[in-house]
């Protein structure tokens, strides 16, 4: 699925196709990208690329036994119908994968991180979930059951995934008879809206077919503006917040509440339903749509340009990362990894004007000039060579450069 080499190629034309909705919008006066949400949004999409490169989860496991030992075997491998079939099927799969993620709180947890966006444009295609891989195989063991092989699933996967890449935006109105048979931009927007007329509908991955037979289809209106994001806000670019917050609150709501029924309940429930004890012990604030303002703390030139650069450099290590996999022994992929979601997650908190983020920062950064210069990091690795410099660049940039351009502000 996500961890397929073809999704891995797509990255730089995901860029670039970025580059081109955000030039469009500044020349027609419709630019709806902001520095924030775009970094967050991007850097949740390089973070989710990394347990499937550790190979964490079961799923490889249980496809492999399924296709083996459960496989009735009712599609030919020699076939082009096979590939028809799959890509039909693999859709029907996702349909109901993505709807129960939506229903059920545990399944919502995961996915409700593509939903946290406040704005809607292709950045958001790439705010994907870290913690999928608990679960979401499970939905497409039926395929490997009828015989549908390996080679297959995981191109009509990836083609699936690729293929929903451009629906997110808000340039492109309606499409005709085409809104009647595929997933488009306009009814994606009726999908990612937190407006109540809206909720919970458009599932499809490449059809929206499967919801106008389930009985989940909603047409976009006119008369209705579109608010994105979720139900109860976020309002946090931290990344690793993102991926847990939900996961936090249930096992906080498990721990507390009173009832032993309600311990398990608040894990297969309906995603808006709490303990009642726990929901006044712990109230939810809900955004209040008459009175909806985005999650946009202010920051300084100088903060935008570190956290720019910041980006830049940590894009380009995921990049690295996974083009050198081969050069790496597992243990060293894990290290990059986890000082690649450090770094990330550093980034976030100094666009939210966290606490204590810069010098946050610094501490981080000679941590990991002594994994380098320790050879806990392996320094003949170009990955482990880009963080030295981007450890050299936030010493000059935190603690030379921005000290003295503050003196030199507050002396002009």
């Amino acid at each position: 699925m996500d961890s397929s080499i073809y999704i891995t190629y797509a990255v730089p034309v995901f860029f670039l196709m970025i580059g081109m909705e955000l030039a469009f919008g500044l020349a027609a006066g419709k630019n709806n990208y902001r520095l924030n949400d775009s970094i967050a949004a991007i850097s949740l999409g390089l973070i989710s690329r990394l347990p499937p490169l550790l190979n964490i989860g079961l799923q490889g496991i249980v496809w492999t036994y399924v296709a083996k030992n459960l496989n009735l075997q009712l599609l030919s491998t020699e076939s082009w119908m096979t590939w028809v079939v799959a890509f039909i099927l693999y859709d029907a799969c996702y349909y109901w994968m993505h709807r129960m993620s939506h229903e059920v709180k545990f399944l919502w947890a995961s996915h409700v991180v593509h939903h946290q966006g406040e704005e809607f444009n292709l950045s958001t295609a790439l705010r994907q979930t870290s913690t999928g891989w608990l679960w979401k195989f499970i939905f497409y063991i039926p395929l490997f059951m009828i015989g549908v092989p390996g080679e297959v699933f995981f191109t009509v996967a990836a083609i699936n995934l690729l293929y929903q890449f451009w629906v997110h935006t808000e340039h492109i109105k309606t499409l005709g008879f085409l809104e009647k048979i595929f997933i488009t931009p306009s009814n994606h927007r009726v999908h990612h809206a937190q407006n109540a007329e809206y909720i919970d509908a458009n599932y499809g991955g490449v059809f929206i077919l499967w919801d106008r037979i389930f009985g989940t289809y909603i047409a976009e209106r006119t008369d209705l503006k579109t608010i994105y994001g979720t139900v109860k806000p976020l309002r946090s670019w931290n990344p690793i917040w993102s991926n847990f917050e939900i996961y936090f609150q249930m096992i906080r709501d498990s721990y507390y509440t009173k009832n032993l029924s309600d311990k398990i309940k608040v894990w297969f429930s309906d995603t808006r339903w709490r303990p009642e004890d726990v929901t006044q012990r712990f109230p939810t604030k809900t955004n209040d749509l008459s009175e909806f303002e985005k999650y946009d703390p202010k920051v300084s030139k100088t903060t935008k340009i570190f956290t720019t650069t910041q980006f830049v450099i940590n894009s380009i290590i995921s990049t690295v990362i996974i083009f050198t996999i081969e050069d790496q022994t597992y243990s060293q992929t894990a290290l990059l990894a986890a000082t690649l979601i450090a770094s990330t997650t550093l980034v976030n908190l100094v666009l939210e004007n966290a606490k204590n983020s810069y010098q946050i920062e610094l501490v981080f950064t000679v941590v990991v000039l002594a994994m380098i210069f320790f050879e806990v990091l392996n320094p003949s690795l170009l990955a482990t060579q880009i963080f030295f410099y981007q450890s050299v660049f936030n010493i000059l940039y935190i603690a030379i450069y921005m000290p003295l351009n503050k003196r030199f502000l507050t002396a002009s």
